[in-house]
């Protein structure tokens, strides 16, 4: 994945996880840990779909929610 991409995904995560006052201990559940967590918002990770998929519905948004940063 291209590191710019990576870096916007990520602080799209950070942004949509602080406006519901989620910790990252909160997303982390359903086959995600608190450290992959961490390390996608310090995009230090790259991220499969289906890891994307687990994230958007801890977070109680859609996927297409997460790529809305352009």
């Amino acid at each position: 994945m291209n590191k710019e991409y990576l870096q916007k995904l990520s602080k799209q995560i950070k942004e949509l996880r602080k406006k519901k006052s989620y910790t990252q201990d909160d997303i982390a559940q359903g086959g995600i840990s608190r450290s992959m967590v961490s390390l996608l918002e310090l995009a230090r990770t790259d991220v499969t779909v289906t890891k994307l998929k687990i994230i958007a519905d801890n977070l109680g948004v859609k996927v297409k929610d997460l790529f809305d940063f352009e």
